[in-house]
């Protein structure tokens, strides 16, 4: 009886400790409100729905080929993980008039998965500017109207991130050049604000059947 106790302590409460901190912090508490009320992009044309969705929203800016690594990144690390879960969606703003490069983005990310909830949006410079700046982050559009950055907003179009993050202390959103962000940060609040739904979910269908 002794030895097995002494092989739970040294070999299984260590893994459970391990499993405890590595599934992170933010797993047992709701994701912050960063920004309340995000506009609807209403003046683009595409697919430009943020009401009852969830959404990874992204600027693809001018220079669409140079992006693609981005979209690539973002596509195998959070896309192909979350894609099934009913309203979920990637939304991408693009300038009007590469509609044409978009298409053929979409087309190169089929290749590696289906890209139905995959949406691009397209409007002026200004309305792009404009629509950017009402996110109020702290992080700015380059020159070509394109930002490495993508942000998570919930169904009642709130920017979700972190307040307290270990590296940036607010963090508004999600670098895409960056694999091991993706994996060790974004992935893990894309599960945060699913699972927030879920629990609703569940506690409304309870609520009925009462």
């Amino acid at each position: 009886m002794k030895k097995t106790f002494v092989l739970i302590v040294l070999f299984i409460f260590p893994l459970v400790a391990y499993l405890f901190f590595a599934s992170g912090v933010n797993n047992f508490g709701k994701l912050p409100i960063l920004t309340e009320n995000v506009p609807e992009p209403i003046e683009f044309s595409g697919d430009n729905q943020l009401a009852d969705k969830i959404t990874i929203l992204g600027f693809l800016g001018n220079t669409i080929d140079k992006k693609k690594g981005n979209a690539f990144n973002l596509n195998q690390k959070i896309y192909k993980r979350f894609s099934e879960f009913n309203d979920f969606q990637i939304l991408m703003i693009a300038p009007k008039g590469l509609e044409d490069e978009v298409t053929a983005l979409k087309g190169e990310l089929g290749t590696l998965s289906e890209v139905d909830k995959w949406n691009f949006a397209f409007g002026e410079e200004n309305d792009i500017q404009s629509f950017f700046r009402s996110l109020e982050t702290n992080l700015e559009l380059g020159q070509d109207l394109s930002t490495p950055y993508v942000f998570i907003i919930d169904k009642d179009r709130n920017l979700r991130g972190r307040n307290d993050d270990e590296d940036e202390g607010v963090k508004f959103g999600f670098n895409t050049t960056s694999v091991a962000e993706l994996n060790n940060k974004m992935e893990d609040d894309v599960k945060i604000i699913l699972a927030e739904y879920r629990l609703a979910l569940k506690k409304n269908n309870a609520n009925r059947s009462k």
